[in-house]
């Protein structure tokens, strides 16, 4: 009985550790504000200059936008493609709403997003970039996307589970 014990007790602890079955029950909630324009330093004689007229920073835009879908588990909200008033990029999740898991991603994806199964396990099929890990489950949280990234190559985002290759969830990217 006792020889039994020891591989049941591993087998369990491994399967606990693979598929971390308590995060189905543990919500990390985020509320991250939209990136602020970085203050930009002025000559110190224009600044004195009494000819100098001081320009407003741009505001940040909203490139493209699109409404979460779900796949593996039930995921609402918005992703945003905005541009920063300094020119860099972030990717926005706002209202998300998802399962917690274990090894989330946020990606930026070239695969169409597709309702239903069809669309579980397509993102890593085609080009995609990894923006980092989930930050939490719920709220409202910021992705910097790489100076070295396109954004208009990609057409959408997912939550993707690494640990088993599959979406939680996902938006298409529509040009606003």
């Amino acid at each position: 009985m006792t020889v039994l014990a020891l591989p049941a007790a591993l087998l369990l602890g491994l399967g606990l550790y693979w598929f971390q079955p308590w995060k189905l029950w543990q919500d990390a909630t985020v509320h991250e504000s939209l990136p602020a324009a970085a203050p930009s330093a002025a000559a110190p004689s224009a600044a004195l200059s009494p000819t100098a007229s001081p320009t407003a920073p741009a505001a940040p835009q909203t490139l493209a936008q699109g409404s979460l879908i779900s796949h593996e588990h039930t995921t609402t909200g918005t992703a945003k493609l905005i541009r920063l008033p300094d020119g860099s990029h972030t990717l926005r999740l706002e209202n998300l709403d998802t399962s917690n898991g274990p090894d989330l991603r946020v990606w930026l994806t070239d695969a169409p997003v597709k309702e239903g199964t069809a669309g579980w396990r397509v993102f890593d099929d085609g080009k995609y970039v990894s923006l980092g890990k989930l930050k939490g489950n719920k709220g409202d949280q910021n992705y910097a996307i790489p100076a070295d990234v396109n954004p208009s190559d990609y057409a959408g985002i997912t939550i993707w589970c690494d640990r088993f290759d599959v979406s939680f969830g996902a938006a298409p990217l529509t040009t606003v």
